[in-house]
Order: C-alpha cells, then sequence, then structure tokens
C-alpha cells in the first residue's frame, strides 16, 4: 500500500555559486513546509523549459560521503552524477536529506549493525518497523517544477525514483544507469537491492561510470 503524505510547499531559501573539484555549479536550498528539512539543487548550465535535462535524485548518505563507508555506493553515484551533469548542457542534482533511504541515521547505524548479524539491508529494514523505502518524490518534484524543469532525463537504477516523478507531475523521457562497480563490501547490498527492491542492475561497469 502507497503511503499517502500530507501536500508538501517548497520555498527557495539560499543561492549561490559553488566551485568544486568537478567544476563551478549553481547551489540553490529548498526549505519545505513537511519537516523545513533544507534539500539542495545542484545546478549547472541553464535548463531549458521545453528541453529534457539530465537530473540525478539523490539521497544524502553520511556514512559513505562524510566517513568513507565501503558498504554501499552513494559516494561514487554522487560523484558520477556531476561529472556526468557537467559534461551536459545543463543539468540537476537534487540532494535530498533522506539519510538511509527515509529511515534517518540512527535507524540507518541500527540496520548496519543488523547486518554484521547476517540480516540483509531489507530485512534489517523491515526487523526495525520499517519498509524498504520510505523515501518521498512529491518535493523533489516541486524543486524541479521550482527550476522550470517539467522534463528529465534521469540518471538511476531505482524504478521507484521513475515513477514517484511521473505521479507528481515530472516526465521522465529517458532513464540513465548510473551503475558503480562493486565492491567486496557493497556487492551482497547491491544484489539485494536488486533481487528484492526491483533496482535495474547489471552488475557491469556503468557505461557513464567516471
Amino acid at each position: 500500500m502507497a503511503i499517502k503524505y500530507p501536500s508538501p510547499r517548497v520555498t527557495l531559501y539560499a543561492e549561490t555559486n559553488l566551485p568544486t573539484q568537478y567544476g563551478t555549479f549553481r547551489v540553490l536550498v529548498f526549505r519545505n513546509t513537511i519537516d523545513n528539512k533544507e534539500h539542495l539543487a545542484i545546478v549547472h548550465g541553464t535548463p531549458e523549459v521545453h528541453q529534457p535535462v539530465a537530473v540525478r535524485i539523490h539521497s544524502e548518505c553520511l556514512t559513505s560521503e562524510v566517513l568513507g563507508s565501503l558498504k554501499c555506493d552513494c559516494r561514487e553515484q554522487l560523484q558520477t552524477a556531476l561529472r556526468y551533469i557537467r559534461q551536459e548542457p545543463a543539468g540537476v542534482v537534487l540532494y535530498m536529506r533522506q539519510e538511509g533511504r527515509g529511515i534517518g541515521l540512527g535507524n540507518k547505524i541500527r540496520a548496519y549493525a543488523l547486518q554484521e548479524k547476517g540480516y540483509d539491508t531489507v530485512e534489517a529494514n523491515h526487523k526495525l518497523g520499517f519498509p524498504d523505502d520510505l523515501r518521498r518524490y512529491d518535493i523533489a518534484a516541486l524543486m524541479l517544477r521550482k527550476l522550470g524543469i517539467h522534463s528529465v532525463r534521469l540518471l538511476t537504477n531505482n524504478p521507484q525514483k521513475l515513477s514517484g516523478l511521473s505521479q507528481h507531475g515530472i516526465e521522465v523521457v529517458e532513464r540513465l544507469p548510473i551503475q558503480i562497480v562493486p565492491n567486496d563490501l557493497n556487492e551482497d547490498y547491491l544484489r539485494t537491492k536488486a533481487c528484492k527492491s526491483g533496482h535495474l542492475l547489471s552488475f557491469q561497469p556503468s557505461s557513464i561510470a567516471g
């Protein structure tokens, strides 16, 4: 059964140019009326209103992106997405504050502890009383509309992101795979996402990676 959320609104709170190792991006901070979390739109170029734009919806992963965890591929996916949109005439990475597929940092660490006892990532979430994935995409869709974007070429392996955007009025005209070569510590995690959560993974090097 689909989870029904209150209808949010988003407002632009801050904006600046940010030089990074991947290039200089325009960074916009949006706040929403549901929980007042701040989500980022990392923008390259000027998206055209009538052209599909390369977009990545990326969920925050402190353990990977800050601590360098090898248990997932989130850091590498973020880096690949930033490199990819930088090569496009225009592109956007939405950095959504949805740690642990929406269950939060503390519960994510609790799930990791269960994985040490032999549970896979889906089983660990269920053991804690959560579904596989609590992330929402209505806020991301609102952010895209604020940027004047109504159709996208979406960098993802997750069918839920395709349907999530479509349900909230964003046309997905193409899916761009963004698969990272697994390591010894995250291959089982990625296989579980493919087998139990329906992620479109082939366990081959991504054609857009690097």
